[in-house]
């Protein structure tokens, strides 16, 4: 029954926990050999800037940042690939391209960087999700969400303007759009 448990922790945390090791590898990269990857963000509105939707997620402004985005993406991350079983990595591919084509319409002219704008879509597809399906499980995950990261919805607003706030509200849509679409998919009511 233990290793039953453990196989299906591992199971639900190997992406999350292969993602945030990919990030550090990046941030480890950039400091041991004092480089800079920001060009590889997302440029809103340039061709150039499109390589960013595959390569920002992965870059981040300094430690602090890093960190900052690990325990979401590891927790949030968790929670969807628990819930989601077999349609996760579906529906995590699609929050990924969404929430980063739609910053590169709508973000102000600057590389935006950070795994935050995936952060946001994952907290808004569960919450969203939950609320939609009706499906006491995913609403318990849900209220979860609202819990351990409600104070987020403060940063879809410009109020800091070092932060990409279009990032987190192309993530949070995103999020948003992808429950509504997946509203049939995923666990059924028991």
């Amino acid at each position: 029954m233990k290793k039953q448990i453990k196989n299906q922790i591992i199971k639900i945390l190997s992406f999350p926990v292969l993602f945030i090791f990919i990030m550090f590898m990046v941030k480890l990269i950039e400091i041991q050999y004092d480089l800079s990857f920001v060009k590889f963000g997302i440029y809103p509105q340039k061709i150039s800037g499109l390589k960013g939707i595959l390569c920002s997620p992965f870059i981040h402004k300094d430690l602090n940042h890093l960190v900052n985005n690990s325990y979401p993406i590891l927790i949030l991350g968790g929670l969807l690939f628990y819930a989601y079983k077999k349609i996760a990595w579906e529906i995590f591919v699609w929050l990924f391209f969404i929430s980063g084509f739609w910053l590169w319409i709508v973000g102000r002219p600057l590389f935006h960087i950070g795994a935050s704008g995936i952060v946001y879509s994952i907290a808004s597809f569960l919450f969203f999700s939950g609320i939609i399906r009706k499906n006491t499980r995913l609403a318990a995950i849900s209220l979860i969400v609202i819990f351990l990261y409600g104070s987020m919805i403060w940063g879809v607003f410009p109020i800091r303007e070092l932060i990409s706030w279009e990032g987190h509200l192309s993530g949070f849509i995103a999020g948003a759009l992808v429950a509504i679409f997946y509203k049939k998919h995923g666990p059924k009511q028991k």
